[in-house]
């Protein structure tokens, strides 16, 4: 079943999600070469205890951080330790939540350590966020979940990938439901899966985590023997991006990002819903 949100509840979410995006700004401030994914961790309990938030990632299935460190080939859930150090030409994906009295925020970003980053690693994390904001801009009323899906494909198969070939959608993990729990139903795929329907209607409350996952290679993953840590089978480097959405009367409101989406979604032609904090 679809948890529906009043508006009341969107706007705990937003304080979650506010929170989140504190976190991502004090992190990427703090991936650079030589820190270690560790050093990121406790700068995101720092950010948490400050706002009086929890971590929903702790303990998660036992998951031992507050935060998930997914460098290079690693696609999600890297475990942040202190032998992994970060060095000048990395990118890093990051992903985190935060829990305001019981309701969740979920987002994460890829971002890139020092300079001399390769032309197909910056397109790749551009490819990657600008098929989220797509998936963003196709939570409209009347629509269903699989357009959603549609049109983060539809923007990452029209994208020339330097090289040759096509970009790797990841096929394993995707976008998910989320409000009083961090996972919820609906699951969302970064794809098209006729097998699987149109799937839900999307109305005012629906509340999505999108996120795209993306490598320069294959779409398949493999699980690390730590039972956490996915990597990309062919070692290819990955991108992964994602915001907290949820879907209101007035449009949709990004609750992760810090403008509450309304300038990525001008882009699109679309107003973003009132920000319920403002």
């Amino acid at each position: 079943m679809v948890q529906i949100k009043s508006p009341e509840q969107i706007a705990k979410m937003r304080e979650a999600g506010l929170v989140v995006a504190a976190i991502h700004a004090a992190t990427r401030e703090a991936a650079v070469p030589g820190a270690s994914t560790k050093d990121l961790d406790e700068v995101a309990r720092k950010v948490l205890a400050e706002h009086g938030a929890k971590s929903n990632f702790l303990g998660y299935g036992g998951f031992p951080a507050t935060i998930c460190t997914s460098a290079n080939e690693v696609v999600v859930h890297g475990i942040p330790s202190e032998d992994v150090v970060l060095k000048d030409g990395d990118i890093i994906s990051i992903d985190c939540g935060a829990v305001i009295d019981g309701w969740h925020g979920d987002a994460a970003y890829t971002a890139f350590v020092g300079s001399g980053h390769a032309p197909e690693l910056i397109e790749l994390s551009r490819v990657t966020e600008e098929s989220m904001w797509a998936g963003i801009a196709a939570m409209k009323q009347g629509n269903r979940l699989v357009d959603v899906s549609r049109a983060i494909e539809t923007y990452i198969r029209r994208q020339p990938k330097p090289g040759g070939g096509r970009y790797g959608i990841i096929e394993d993990y995707g976008g998910h439901g989320i409000g009083t729990e961090m996972h919820m139903d609906p699951h969302l795929l970064n794809y098209v899966d006729r097998r699987r329907g149109k799937g839900p209607k999307l109305v005012p409350g629906f509340c999505l985590a999108i996120e795209p996952m993306v490598s320069l290679g294959t779409p398949k993953t493999e699980v690390l023997s730590d039972d956490w840590t996915v990597i990309t089978t062919d070692g290819t480097w990955s991108s992964h991006w994602e915001h907290s959405v949820a879907l209101t009367e007035q449009g949709p409101l990004v609750l992760t990002a810090p403008d509450g989406g309304k300038a990525k979604l001008s882009e699109y032609g679309i107003t973003a819903a009132p920000d319920p904090l403002a």
